[in-house]
C-alpha cells in the first residue's frame, strides 16, 4: 500500500486557453489541497504488525491475555521409605503413603510420563526459550539471522531493559506484536517479531532443531558506554517509581488492583508473623515450656509488606561476611555488649564483626571443631558426618566454620533470646531458622542428622522424663552422635554434678553409649560424646520401661504440630528400610540413590522409585547448568542464601552444589510426599513447612528463592496474595525468585510483582506450562496499616 501519493505534486501547468487560466489554477489548487491534507492523515495512521498465531509453538506471557490454561499435576502416589515396625507419614503424619494430597483429576496422559525428567519441567530444555525484556539498543544486521538459545546470557542482562512510564518494569513479548499504539519499536522488537514469522512456517520439529543450532545472541552492551547509560536510565527510573509510590501505593497486574502497606508491628523491620503474634502469645497460659518462643500464627496470613531499616545495604558477600556485616542491615548492639568477651560478635564503626568465638570457643570454633575431630576420629568431618544439627546456636559461628570442614550444619535458637542471633546468622551467609525446643517436635523426619551439637544450649535435657533429649534420639541418625559441650561435663558445682549425674541416668536409659570424654585446654571446656544405637537389642534388655517405647500408632516422621511424648521410637528392622545402615561418605552419598528406594516403590513423578530419582537429578543438572548458571542474568557472587521452596527429591541443591558457593534450604511443604528423609540421605537439608503460614525467619535472610509449580497447588489451599507478601518479606531487596508453573499462575504472580515495583526478567510460556524470574526492589510503600 502507498503513503501519500499527495506528495509528489510537481505543480506543473497544464496547457490550456488563457481565458480558464485563472478557473483551472484555482480547480489545481483546490486538489492540491486536498491531496495534500489526505496525505498528512494517512501518513499519520499506525498499522500494527500483524503476527500470524497458525503452528505457534511457543509464545511469551502476557499479564493481559485472557487465556486460562489448566493446572497440570504431574505427581503419582508413591510408597517407598516406609520402615517395617510403623506406617510411614507426610509431615502431618496423617498419610501412609508418599503421595500428593491433591486431586488426580488433572494427571495427564500416561503417554507424557515416558520421559527423563518430570514432564511439568521439561519443556525449559527442549524448546527455545525466548526472554520478553527489551533492550533498547539497535541490533546489529547481522544478529537479525540469529535466535536465542534456551535462556541465553542476553536473558538476564535486565539493565538494558527501558522502564516505561507508570512503573512498569518489562513488557511481555505479546506486546510487542499486539501494540496498537505506537510504531515506534526499536530493532530487536522488529527482529523478535520477524523472526517469530519465519517460526511459524516451519514445522515444530524443524523450529526447535533451528533454534538449538543457531549461535546464543550476545549482548552488545559495551562496558564504560551503553551499559552506564542504562544503568543511569535504570537510577532515574527508579527515581520516578518512588516518587509515585509516595502518591500512592496501588499497582495493579492482570486487571487486578493491589493495594500495598507497611506493616504495623512493634517488631518493625524484624517482624516474623508466628513468633510475633503478640494476641496469641498474651493468651497463653503458661509460658515455663518456651510457649511463647513456638510458633502463633495469625488466623489470615498478613498482606502487609515489613519496612527496611534504616540505611539498609546490599549485603556483603561470602566469605567476607563471616567476618563482618553492615551495621545498618541489622542495627542491634546489646548481643556485642553481653556476649563482646566471649568473641560472639563486636561493633566496629559500620559493621558488625564476628571473631569467630563463642560460650565454649572464645579462641575460635575452628580449634574447637578439630578438638571434637581429634577426640573421636570416628566422627569425620566432611566424610561420615556430613549433615549436622547445631541446638541453641547463637550466631552460628560453629556452623558458619563447618563449611570448612565440608560439613552443613542446621542451626535453630529461638528469636529474641539473644537479640537477633538467628538475623545475625543469616546476614553473615549461615543457615539458621528461629526455633525453640518447647512442646513441640522440630521441624525434621527422624533418623536424619549425622550429628547433633551443643554448646552450652541452655536447655534442660534432664527434666521431665528427658522429653526434649529423646526429641534429638528422635533425629539422630541410628550410630550418631551426640556432643555435648557444657559445664556439667567438666565443673563440680554442686548444680553441676547434679544434672551430670541426672544425664547420665537418663542416657544411659535411652541406650546411648558415652564414647568420649575430653578437654579443650585452649578454652578450658569439657565435652561428652554420646553415641545412638544400631538396633533394638539394648531396648529390648532394659530391666526397666523407663524412657517407655513409643505407641507402634506414633509416627516418628511426623513432625509438623505434633506435641513432644517422653517416649523412645524403636528403631528401623530388616536390610532395606531406610535407617537400617549408614549412608555412603561424602560426597559419594549426593548422587547415588539411597539403598531404599528401588524399582518395586513407584515414585512422586510416577516412574519406579529408583528411575524417578536419578530422572529428576539429570532434569535438574541439566536446568541448572543451561538455564540458571548461564542464562538468566544472575551474579551468582552475590548469591549465598537459597530456598527451594519445593524439593521434592532435592535435585536442584545438588545440582547447585557443583556450580556455586551458595547453600540451599530444601523445603518439603506439609501436603507434599514426604521426601524430606532422601533430602537428608543425600548430605542436603531441609524442613517441613505450611506455606500458608509465614517461615520461622527474619526478614530479608534469602537472596534467591526458587518454586517448581508450588504456586499453583497452593492456590488450592490458601490466597497466593499473603503466600507473595511472605516471599516479599523473606527475599532481600536486589534478591530474585524463580518460578516455573501453569502459565495462568505465571500470569498472576507476575501481575503481583509488578505491582510491588519488582522487575520481571524473564517470562516465558509453552502451552500450560511456564516460567517467570523476577528481581525483588528497595520499593517500600508508605502508607502504614491500620492497627488490629
Amino acid at each position: 500500500m502507498a503513503f501519500g501519493r499527495g506528495a509528489k505534486m510537481d505543480g506543473r501547468r497544464p496547457s490550456s486557453p488563457s481565458s480558464s487560466l485563472c478557473t483551472t489554477t484555482t480547480v489545481v489548487v483546490f486538489v492540491a489541497l486536498c491531496l495534500v491534507g489526505a496525505w498528512m492523515m494517512t501518513s499519520s495512521t499506525v498499522f500494527p504488525l500483524e503476527v500470524s498465531s497458525s503452528n505457534k509453538k511457543s509464545e511469551p506471557l502476557d499479564a493481559s491475555s485472557n487465556k486460562k490454561p489448566e493446572v497440570r499435576d504431574q505427581r503419582a502416589a508413591v510408597d517407598f521409605g516406609a520402615t517395617e515396625e510403623s506406617p510411614s507419614g507426610n509431615a502431618g503424619g496423617s498419610s501412609a503413603k508418599f503421595e500428593d494430597t491433591d486431586n488426580n483429576d488433572n494427571v495427564p496422559d500416561e503417554s507424557h510420563n515416558n520421559r527423563d525428567a518430570p514432564e511439568e519441567e521439561k519443556f525449559t530444555e527442549d524448546t527455545m526459550e525466548k526472554p520478553v525484556e527489551r533492550t533498547e539498543e539497535k541490533e546489529a544486521p547481522k544478529e537479525k539471522d540469529e535466535v536465542k538459545d534456551s535462556f541465553d546470557d542476553a536473558n538476564g542482562k535486565s539493565e538494558v531493559k527501558n522502564s516505561k512510564e507508570g512503573g512498569e518494569t518489562g513488557r511481555s513479548g505479546d506486546e510487542e506484536g499486539k501494540d496498537n499504539e505506537t510504531t515506534t519499536e526499536n530493532d530487536v522488537d522488529q527482529f523478535n517479531g520477524e523472526k517469530k514469522e519465519d517460526q511459524e512456517g516451519k514445522s515444530g520439529d524443524d523450529a526447535m532443531q533451528d533454534a538449538t543450532e543457531q549461535p546464543q545472541i550476545e549482548e552488545k552492551v559495551e562496558e564504560s558506554g551503553e551499559k552506564e547509560q542504562a544503568a543511569k536510565a535504570n537510577e532515574a527510573a527508579e527515581s520516578k517509581k518512588e516518587k509515585e509510590a509516595q502518591a500512592s501505593s496501588k499497582s495493579s497486574g492482570d486487571g487486578i488492583t493491589y493495594s500495598w502497606k507497611l506493616c504495623n508491628s512493634s517488631a518493625v523491620t524484624d517482624y516474623i508473623p508466628c513468633l510475633d503474634n503478640e494476641k496469641a502469645i498474651k493468651k497463653l497460659h503458661s509460658t515455663k515450656h518456651y510457649e511463647h518462643r513456638e510458633r502463633h500464627c495469625p488466623d489470615e496470613p498478613p498482606t502487609c509488606l515489613v519496612p527496611l531499616p534504616e540505611g539498609y545495604k546490599r549485603p556483603i558477600e561470602w566469605p567476607k561476611s563471616r567476618d563482618k556485616v553492615w551495621y545498618s542491615n541489622v542495627p542491634h548492639t546489646k548481643l556485642a555488649e553481653y556476649k563482646g568477651h566471649q568473641n560472639w560478635v563486636k561493633v566496629s564503626g559500620d559493621h558488625l564483626l564476628f571473631p569467630g568465638g563463642g560460650t565454649q570457643f572464645k579462641n575460635g570454633a575452628l580449634h574447637y571443631i578439630d578438638t571434637i575431630q581429634q577426640a573421636l576420629p570416628d566422627i569425620a568431618w566432611g566424610k561420615r558426618s556430613r549433615v549436622i544439627l547445631d541446638v541453641g546456636c547463637g550466631v552460628a559461628s560453629f556452623g558458619g566454620y563447618m563449611f570448612d570442614r565440608d560439613v552443613l550444619t542446621m542451626s535453630f535458637a529461638p528469636k529474641d533470646e539473644h537479640e537477633a542471633q538467628v538475623q545475625f546468622a543469616l546476614e553473615r551467609g549461615i543457615p539458621a531458622i528461629s526455633a525453640v525446643m518447647g512442646t513441640k517436635r522440630l521441624p525434621y523426619p527422624s533418623r536424619v542428622f549425622d550429628v547433633i551439637h551443643c554448646a552450652r544450649c541452655r536447655v534442660p535435657w534432664h527434666i521431665e522424663g528427658g522429653k526434649l533429649l529423646l526429641e534429638l534420639n528422635r533425629l539422630l541418625r541410628p550410630g550418631g552422635y551426640f556432643v555435648w559441650s557444657a559445664t556439667p561435663v567438666y565443673q563440680k558445682l554442686p548444680e553441676d554434678v547434679e544434672i551430670w549425674n541426672a544425664m547420665s541416668s537418663l542416657t544411659k536409659s535411652m541406650c546411648w553409649k558415652m564414647v568420649k570424654k575430653t578437654k579443650d585446654t585452649l578454652n578450658q571446656v569439657g565435652m561428652a560424646i554420646y553415641q545412638k544405637p544400631m538396633d533394638n537389642n539394648c531396648y529390648e534388655k532394659r530391666s526397666e520401661d523407663s524412657p517407655p517405647l513409643c505407641k507402634e500408632t506414633d509416627d516418628a516422621d511426623a513432625s509438623w504440630n505434633i506435641t513432644l511424648q517422653a517416649c523412645i521410637h524403636k528403631l528401623p528392622v530388616g536390610p532395606s528400610v531406610r535407617g537400617s545402615k549408614w549412608p555412603e561418605f561424602w560426597p559419594q552419598r549426593l548422587e547415588k540413590t539411597p539403598f531404599w528406594i528401588d524399582g518395586s516403590h513407584v515414585g512422586v513423578y510416577g516412574k519406579p522409585a529408583n528411575e524417578d530419582f536419578e530422572a529428576d537429578y539429570a532434569h535438574w543438572k541439566r536446568v541448572v547448568s543451561k538455564s540458571y548458571v548461564n542464562g538468566m542474568g544472575i551474579d551468582w557472587s552475590k548469591v549465598r542464601n537459597v530456598m527451594d521452596m519445593r524439593a521434592v527429591y532435592g535435585g536442584f541443591a545438588a545440582a547447585l552444589r557443583g556450580q556455586r558457593q551458595v547453600w540451599v534450604m530444601n523445603i518439603v511443604p506439609i501436603d507434599s510426599p514426604d521426601t524430606l528423609p532422601i533430602i537428608y540421605e543425600r548430605g542436603l537439608f531441609g524442613m517441613y513447612h505450611d506455606w500458608c503460614e509465614s517461615f520461622s525467619t527474619y526478614p530479608r535472610t534469602y537472596d534467591l528463592l526458587h518454586a517448581d509449580h508450588l504456586f499453583s497447588k497452593l492456590k488450592k489451599r490458601c490466597k497466593l496474595l499473603g503466600v507473595f507478601a511472605e516471599v516479599d518479606r523473606i527475599l532481600r531487596p536486589e534478591g530474585k525468585l524463580i518460578v516455573r508453573d501453569s502459565a495462568e499462575t505465571i500470569i498472576e504472580l507476575e501481575g503481583m510483582a509488578k505491582s510491588l515495583h519488582w522487575e520481571v526478567t524473564m517470562t516465558y510460556a509453552k502451552g500450560n506450562e511456564g516460567l517467570l524470574c523476577v528481581q525483588k526492589t528497595m520499593w517500600r510503600p508508605k502508607e502504614i496499616e491500620a492497627s488490629m
